[in-house]
């Protein structure tokens, strides 16, 4: 891939395509390559690329991303399913890059190697102007930023220059610059410092008058080159010569994959130092995530900003219980002696006056490691000046933030790539390939921990690279992963990292961790971890508060997280004092984590299915939320739902069988909906057995209900039939009104999957029996569904006019129903109109199957059903393509498209294919 930016925008992959100039796609890719992280989001995409008074529907949005799709591939324009792109450049595949690239380096070079490493990075640009073509108020931000890093570029090659004695070149280029941009007072610095030796003072001066006369005063860049040839350079004032302290260490290794931070931090540490203001950035993570050595690493980037030296200091403040955490004052008293010997200052606050005094006129980077607490930092801060202080800490250090103008980055786990590359770097190709899924999984039981990865690159130092998948066996198995990471001297290890921050923990916080430890994950909500508190004492808000504060757990999408080492370090090596709490405190945790999770499930599943009736009684004593609509349901269970899964693999762990049932059973409409049948179908089987032993005899009838609906929509009708037959027959023990409910919805559900068999007239049967029932029990949402039953059996025999009345018959009933009464009623009338659509688009009646199919494909997306909005729009592109409406069709199959890859892929292929056969 060749991606350009630094001009005209153009991609460029072989055997793809191009994309060139100021098309969408390209202003896409311009957008994304230019973003921090590559990463966009929807929103910033519309504002940059559509005017506001006409905003783009989603399948414009998502016909854009697929044409850049179609060049790029899904491996540097993955599909993601949130609200957000995210490009992958192939290494040095981007002209920014590059160029970004070629600038730091060059910052470390001097005289000619830096001109000529400045040249090279200059060579990226086509002209002066980035993102040619590319209008609106986001590209101009843009557009503005990189010119001032082309300038500043410039400008640093022009100094260059100077020092190697390119004398012929600057002449010709300080004039170019100078006519090209007058105003710039420094291009106009360097055009007087190659021309003005050779101008009468006559000229100079005059020269000189004129700039001033057009822009304004002169500044302190012109008066010194004015200085230097007019031989009045003043001679540096007599005093004092401090010596310039440089105590960074040399890096143990290359910054892996956080290249872009170690930029974006000195990007941000230059600005500030540009506009005369002291900065400070703190490293915050998880301990073993590799904060050190950022910080040093950010320090070599800057240290050419500072002339005035680089002080270090190892605060120790999680060295461990023998190893105190250094004391500010002997920090100060060191610091002080390397910078002003003289100051006479005693006591804390007297000699962090005194540093901030020696570094106000100084250009000083200062590198706290590993610090405990805010009251550690502050008195080592400088006041006004243009000094630099780079912090680490596992902690947030809130404190200190809320006291000063503080940059806070958090150190995350590295990407897999970094991971793997950490772990394969002396590996040849050949091994590399050989043993690559290996060392994929290596890296993700590691958790892409840096720590992690390096205890286990030491250990394979000591073992065949066959050896590593005995490595592999042993962090698979969460209860020796830990040990597998500590190497025996206790230099590096996990374990002892993690020690040294749980101990600094409240016992409210060790406790918290150790039960978000026992919930399976992967996420937990902010209702669900105030649950636990109930059992786990008072103070639950404080406690994960102060778990987020010491990067113990994420907060993340508002959704809590715990890193996989953190999770196996709080499982199995932490003791928490449930003193207060229950004997069994284990048990009542997972008792309260599935007790949330069902009720917050069934909460959700009511504006789903407001018929269903299932034995699980309301609490007032659990934090769950509940839904305004069946839209906010479903966007609610989109965010639960990997952790109801997980909840219910740990209740078939423990074999806890009401939760084993209910849960998969509470879920199924959300399943159906999203187009996850297979997910239903796996924990369905799973559940069959705990329904069957231990639920009531009309429960396990709507179990089995809720199996065959996923066999039917898996086309796996015989295996749905015996399942309703045995709802059936459970039901019919049942006479009272919940179990003649209960044996008309299994009529109709058998009645559908009969006709789907090719049973016509047992279907019809069974049609008529539930019919009767739903008019004895005064349901209308289930006569209807009866109704729109016999309507499709009589489409089915091409008794057209017939089954019209009777699909007319059953939507009059569902337009008698009061929506707030029968939220489900919608989902029914949704499939009256598809069958309705069906019927005219049979009679060649095709505006009249148009509109129906636009009406039902329409509720189902405000229901957010997926399956069936897709199911449905395939049909009406299939209308659309036989009147001639090609390009409706394809708007249309955009959007099914959009919703395959939603629901996992199936059959996203077909409808690729019909796209590109209709454009």
């Amino acid at each position: 891939m060749d991606g350009r930016v630094l001009g005209t925008v153009s991609i460029e992959v072989a055997g793809h395509g191009r994309i060139v100039g100021r098309s969408k796609p390209a202003g896409l890719f311009a957008l994304l390559a230019t973003s921090p992280g590559y990463l966009c989001g929807k929103e910033e995409v519309v504002a940059a690329l559509w005017p506001p008074d006409e905003p783009p529907t989603d399948n414009t949005v998502e016909r854009v991303v697929s044409d850049l799709r179609r060049v790029l591939g899904d491996g540097v324009l993955p599909r993601r399913t949130g609200r957000a792109f995210l490009l992958r450049p192939p290494e040095g595949s981007l002209d920014l890059v590059r160029f970004r690239d070629r600038v730091d380096k060059a910052r470390r070079l001097r005289g000619r190697e830096q001109f000529e490493k400045l040249s090279a990075a200059l060579e990226e640009w086509q002209g002066d102007v980035p993102l040619l073509g590319l209008d609106g108020q986001v590209f101009e931000q843009r557009k503005a930023q990189l010119q001032k890093e082309w300038r500043e570029a410039v400008y640093c090659r022009l100094a260059a220059a100077w020092y190697a004695g390119e004398e012929k070149w600057l002449r010709e280029e300080s004039e170019k610059l100078h006519r090209r941009w007058p105003r710039d007072e420094k291009f106009f610095a360097s055009y007087l410092r190659t021309h003005g030796l050779e101008m009468p003072d006559s000229k100079l001066n005059s020269v000189v008058r004129r700039w001033t006369r057009r822009y304004g005063d002169i500044g302190t860049e012109i008066r010194s080159v004015l200085a230097e040839i007019r031989g009045t350079s003043p001679r540096p004032r007599p005093g004092v010569l401090f010596q310039v302290p440089n105590e960074l260490l040399a890096p143990p290794r290359q910054p892996l994959g956080r290249e872009e931070a170690v930029r974006a931090l000195a990007e941000h540490v230059r600005r500030r130092q540009e506009t005369g203001v002291a900065s400070v950035v703190l490293l915050s993570g998880l301990p073993g995530v590799g904060k050190s050595l950022l910080a040093s690493h950010l320090a070599h980037q800057l240290r050419d900003r500072f002339p005035d030296g680089v002080l270090y200091e190892n605060l120790k403040g999680f060295a461990g219980d023998d190893v105190r955490p250094v004391e500010p004052e002997q920090v100060l008293t060191r610091f002080l002696r390397e910078l002003a010997p003289q100051a006479p200052a005693t006591g804390l606050a007297a000699q962090s006056a005194a540093l901030r005094s020696a570094l106000t006129h100084r250009s000083v980077l200062i590198v706290l490691d590993d610090a405990a607490s805010a009251e550690q930092v502050l008195p080592l801060l400088p006041g006004t000046g243009t000094s630099a202080v780079i912090v680490t800490s596992r902690k947030t250090l809130d404190d200190l933030r809320s006291r000063q103008d503080v940059h806070l980055h958090t150190v995350g786990p590295l990407s897999d790539a970094a991971a793997l590359e950490l772990l394969q770097n002396r590996y040849s190709v050949d091994e590399r390939n050989k043993y690559a899924a290996d060392f994929a999984t290596l890296a993700r039981l590691c958790g892409n921990l840096p720590l992690a990865l390096t205890v286990i690159e030491r250990r394979l130092d000591h073992r065949p690279v066959h050896a590593l998948r005995g490595l592999v066996r042993d962090l698979e198995e969460e209860r020796k992963k830990l040990r597998a990471l500590h190497l025996p001297d206790g230099e590096l290890s996990v374990l002892t990292a993690l020690s040294y921050s749980a101990r600094a923990l409240s016992e409210e916080a060790r406790r918290l961790l150790w039960q978000l430890a026992v919930h399976p994950g992967p996420t937990i909500s902010w209702e669900a971890t105030m649950d636990l508190g109930t059992i786990g004492g008072a103070g639950t808000d404080h406690a994960i508060e102060e778990l987020c504060a010491a990067n113990l757990v994420e907060l993340q999408m508002e959704r809590y997280r715990l890193h996989d080492l953190v999770r196996a370090y709080a499982r199995h090596e932490l003791e928490p004092d449930a003193s207060g709490a229950p004997t069994d405190f284990k048990a009542a945790t997972v008792q309260r984590v599935l007790d949330h999770q069902l009720h917050q499930v069934r909460a959700c599943d009511r504006l789903l299915d407001a018929e269903r009736r299932l034995p699980i009684d309301d609490r007032d004593d659990l934090e769950v939320i509940s839904p305004e609509s069946p839209e906010r349901a479903m966007a609610l269970l989109d965010e639960e739902y990997r952790t109801v899964l997980s909840c219910i693999d740990l209740a078939d762990k423990l074999q806890l069988h009401e939760y084993i049932w209910l849960l998969p059973t509470t879920l199924i409409t959300y399943q159906w909906r999203r187009g996850y049948v297979d997910d239903a179908l796996r924990y369905l089987q799973r559940a069959r057995s705990s329904a069957e032993e231990h639920a009531r005899p009309l429960d396990c009838a709507l179990f089995h209900r809720m199996l065959s609906g996923t066999y039917w929509r898996l086309e796996k009708f015989d295996a749905g039939a015996a399942c309703l037959r045995r709802a059936v027959r459970l039901s019919e023990e049942d006479v009272t009104v919940a179990g003649r409910e209960s044996l008309a919805r299994s009529y109709q559900a058998l009645a559908s999957t009969l006709r789907k068999q090719g049973e016509g007239l047992e279907a019809e049967h069974y049609h008529g029996l539930a019919l009767d029932l739903y008019r004895e029990l005064r349901d209308p949402v289930g006569e209807a569904a009866a109704l729109n039953g016999l309507g499709t059996l009589r489409f089915d025999r091409a008794e057209y006019e017939e089954g019209l009345r009777v699909c007319g018959e059953a939507l009059a009933v569902t337009e008698a129903v009061h929506l707030r009464e029968r939220p489900d009623v919608l989902d029914g009338r949704a499939d009256i109109l598809y069958t309705l659509a069906k019927i005219h688009q049979a009679r060649d009646e095709r505006d009249e199957a148009d509109s129906l199919y636009r009406q039902a494909a329409g509720i189902y997306r405000r229901l957010d059903h997926w399956a069936y909005e897709a199911k449905v729009l395939s049909f009406h592109a299939e209308l659309l393509v036989a009147v001639g409406r090609t390009s409706d069709a394809v708007e249309i199959l955009e959007r099914v498209l959009l919703l395959r890859e939603r629901m996992g892929g199936l059959g996203v292929q077909e409808v690729r294919e019909r796209l590109e056969a209709l454009r």
